[in-house]
């Protein structure tokens, strides 16, 4: 085999293994996520400090519904100071944030306490039904985590608006704002 038959094997090799990345990659981000108009499931996750939380009890209030990557990564810890900096405006607003990934408890009660962050954070790590049910499981070279994907869901548990590409940087404001406007 001459040098340049090996480099045309190994380019051909480099091609199908990126191109079965890519479309894995592809594959596990193209499972179903609720739109809005739909009713947001109903779950029960255990919160940073172990106690059950279900999303039922928030009937009543609108909820920012955000899923994650993982805690203490750059863009989820400044997507999470971000909504804690307007924690004071979505309360007035009536409105619940709402936080879920992958993380165990544990670090969630560290994630929390290391940012200072004063609302719930939910571990889906057992089982990562919600994730899949919303449809924002993902998996990176074999690993598991939650898209950044946020759902704004109606007193009445509908979910109004969606929000699949989510920018850490402005996203807090962004919610507000589409809050502001479904209220009215």
């Amino acid at each position: 085999m001459t040098e340049f038959q090996v480099m045309d094997t190994v380019a051909a090799f480099a091609v199908l293994l990126m191109g079965g990345l890519a479309l894995r990659i592809y594959a596990a981000g193209t499972s179903t996520m609720f739109k809005a108009g739909q009713t947001a499931p109903t779950f029960t996750l255990p919160k940073e400090d172990g106690a059950p939380v279900s999303l039922e009890s928030y009937r009543g209030k609108w909820v920012v519904l955000y899923f994650y990557p993982k805690d203490m990564t750059t863009g989820c810890t400044i997507e999470a100071r971000n909504f804690e900096r307007d924690l004071e405006k979505y309360e007035a607003l009536d409105a619940e944030i709402v936080g879920v990934s992958l993380d165990s408890v544990k670090s969630h009660e560290k994630f929390c306490a290391k940012s200072k962050l004063h609302f719930t954070l939910l571990s889906d790590r057992d089982g990562m039904k919600v994730s899949k049910e919303y449809g924002v499981l993902s998996s990176v070279l074999g690993f598991k985590m939650d898209k950044r994907i946020t759902f704004l869901i109606d007193p009445e548990g509908k979910i109004v608006k969606v929000w699949a590409k989510v920018n850490p940087m402005i996203h807090s404001q962004q919610v507000l704002e589409e809050l502001q406007r479904q209220k009215g």
